[in-house]
């Protein structure tokens, strides 16, 4: 279990998080939600300890984590928004390479880099070369170079940030596939349907701040579970409802350009934050 106590982090005068605190339960698929400069990257970059809290402290299973907590260090993998890896190695040299920094011994990161490249579906792809992969065999490379270890935690910056539709996808059902062997999965995304899809809860994150936490359905049955969407010249205005009559009796009421939709999980977002960032 991944126990966020107060957690906040300075540069300088500004606050980038703001006494975070929150509770990730063990095999659970956990969402951080936030517009651009909300603090989910710093957070994931306290997490792996690349960036040390200017107060708070976070835990693993009851034990502190931090830069000299080794043991608990080793439970945690990460995967960035950048690709990392040189792109003169092949996959099976990146894979390597990994290994060796984590001592592990020759035959068993042969075995390793197969079964995870077989896992993610690149096992006929070994021998290319990083600068020769597409965009979504990349993030699939990272997801296998995090896993060499066999992490407890999983922790995801964006993931599918530039991936067309088809690699998202596959990359959900890798993720899916991860977290049902009972990897703890904790994601930073900005795509709206890729939380709703995987993640057992979401957190809704606004300058270094948690404004909800809550499983998605909820947070949508929260705010109504249908919507109407009248279109104007200007903009679209969304209405929603608890109950299905009342929304088609909106419905009839609209205009000629409205139509009716079930509520998701980017109108939570955009209804709970959307707000504020317009106003700016």
């Amino acid at each position: 279990m991944i126990e966020i106590q107060g957690l906040t982090k300075k540069f300088g005068t500004f606050t980038a998080v703001d006494h975070v605190d929150l509770t990730i339960r063990d095999g659970e698929f956990f969402g951080l939600l936030g517009p651009n400069g909300a603090g989910k990257t710093t957070t994931i970059s306290m997490l792996s300890t690349v960036l040390l809290p200017t107060e708070g402290r976070i835990l693993l299973d009851g034990n502190v984590l931090d830069r000299r907590a080794h043991a608990q260090k080793r439970r945690l993998s990460v995967i960035t928004q950048e690709y990392s890896m040189r792109q003169d190695m092949t996959m099976e040299e990146v894979m390597e390479y990994q290994g060796r920094l984590y001592f592990m011994k020759r035959r068993q990161i042969r075995e390793k880099t197969e079964e995870l490249l077989d896992f993610t579906g690149l096992l006929e792809y070994r021998r290319r070369t990083v600068r020769h992969l597409s965009g979504g065999m990349k993030r699939k490379l990272m997801i296998c170079r995090a896993l060499m270890t066999e992490p407890d935690i999983l922790l995801l910056d964006e993931p599918t940030a530039g991936m067309d539709a088809l690699s998202r996808r596959q990359t959900w059902t890798l993720l899916r596939r991860l977290q049902n062997r009972g990897m703890t999965v904790l994601l930073t995304t900005h795509y709206m349907e890729e939380a709703q899809t995987l993640c057992e809860r979401v957190a809704l994150m606004d300058r270094g701040r948690i404004n909800a936490v809550a499983p998605p359905r909820e947070l949508i049955d929260q705010l109504g579970r249908f919507a109407i969407d009248e279109v104007t010249d200007e903009k679209t205005v969304s209405r929603f409802f608890h109950d299905r009559e009342e929304a088609i009796h909106c419905l009839r009421e609209a205009g000629p350009g409205a139509g009716m939709r079930e509520t998701t999980l980017e109108d939570v977002f955009l209804e709970r934050l959307g707000r504020r960032l317009e106003k700016k």
